[in-house]
């Protein structure tokens, strides 16, 4: 129940309805390799946002970008945060990278000489796929083969030189970060050991309970660093005994071992990749072992899950009949009428964030 509440899964009636941009601030980014997936991290972390809504801040308020983040994946990050964050991440996993980079043909000369072909299309052309800028490089004589695309276009991301734009379709498209975004939008910079701090503090006010080994896993980050940080802020936390295991909490956050349960169950539908998944370095305390492949099979993949309590008791799809979507459960074990009332409640304000009619089907 103190990681529901980090992570904004449980409302209380004080909540004033956030921005996406605060929301997004306030967990440090969203996965966002699946654009649907994160909007509806957003709803599920919300009150009255719509789909719309989490767009309009992408595109139009560019208060949130889309761009290569924590784990160096697609994320969705507040713009705000860009100053400082950036700097932090975008070294380390550039140098990670590199090894990979070599072996699919992308080597440091070759990237430089792709760089200024890239700045010229963005800025004469705007938006644009990335089937347009292969097709621009290899106009220049730069062939770019299989997965050295994504490698070559994340590590200009991370370098800050682009960011994702407006869709086209459902093709993404790529924009220079300087031409979307004001330079007034992102936030100051900071030293290193300030940005690891800040990083942090984020990451305890969205995941505490949690551990620096927690941390790591969650940001890809080197642990040394990670460690230091924690040892500035020490005088900030408070220890929690997880089910036997030693975690740390913010002070402000202690109030939350003397809160008391509510009588009703907290139903959540999560999405694919959701980061409630993502920020620990296993998941015992969320999901029962022996349920654990029928959320991750493998490849990287996490599936859309019920939530109940804090526990992963299920999985969900969703499918498209005739206007209307339909959210089908697969639930683990038999289900409480408490949890499927409640499983109702969420589908029905699924329906209300995407615009469209729904129904919940129960698979046993």
């Amino acid at each position: 129940m103190l990681r529901l509440r980090a992570q904004r899964l449980i409302p209380t009636p004080s909540d004033e309805p956030a921005s996406v941009a605060h929301l997004v601030r306030d967990l440090c980014g969203l996965q966002a390799q699946e654009a649907p997936a994160a909007a509806l991290a957003v709803r599920v972390r919300s009150r009255g946002l719509l789909a719309a809504d989490v767009e309009r801040a992408r595109v139009e308020e560019r208060s949130v970008v889309r761009a290569w983040g924590l784990r160096s994946t697609l994320h969705l990050l507040a713009t705000e945060d860009l100053g400082w964050l950036l700097p932090l991440i975008g070294p380390v996993f550039v140098a990670a990278g590199r090894r990979r980079r070599e072996e699919l043909g992308l080597h440091d000369e070759l990237y430089a000489r792709s760089l200024p072909i890239l700045r010229e299309l963005l800025a004469d052309r705007g938006p644009s796929t990335r089937a347009e800028i292969v097709e621009r490089l290899a106009a220049h004589g730069i062939r770019l083969e299989g997965q050295a695309r994504p490698y070559f276009l994340g590590r200009a991301a991370l370098e800050g030189l682009i960011c994702l734009g407006p869709e086209r379709g459902a093709e993404p498209t790529y924009v220079l970060l300087n031409q979307w975004i004001d330079r007034e939008q992102i936030g100051g910079s900071l030293s290193e050991i300030d940005a690891y701090v800040e990083l942090t503090r984020r990451y305890l006010s969205a995941y505490a309970p949690a551990t620096p080994k927690d941390q790591v896993v969650w940001s890809g980050l080197p642990a040394s660093k990670i460690n230091k940080a924690w040892q500035q802020i020490a005088a900030e936390l408070v220890e929690a005994d997880i089910n036997g295991t030693l975690a740390w909490m913010l002070k402000a956050q202690a109030a939350w071992l003397d809160a008391t349960g509510t009588p009703d169950p907290i139903v959540r539908l999560l999405p694919r990749f959701d980061v409630y998944l993502l920020g620990y370095h296993d998941r015992d305390l969320a999901v029962s072992p022996r349920y654990a492949r029928r959320i991750n099979a493998g490849g990287g993949i996490l599936h859309p899950t019920v939530l109940v309590d804090g526990r992963i008791i299920g999985i969900w799809k969703s499918q498209q009949k005739k206007g209307v979507l339909v959210m089908k459960v697969e639930p683990f074990e038999q289900l409480a009428p408490l949890v499927i009332k409640a499983l109702e409640v969420e589908v029905a304000d699924i329906a209300r964030f995407q615009g469209m009619q729904a129904r919940l089907e129960i698979e046993m």
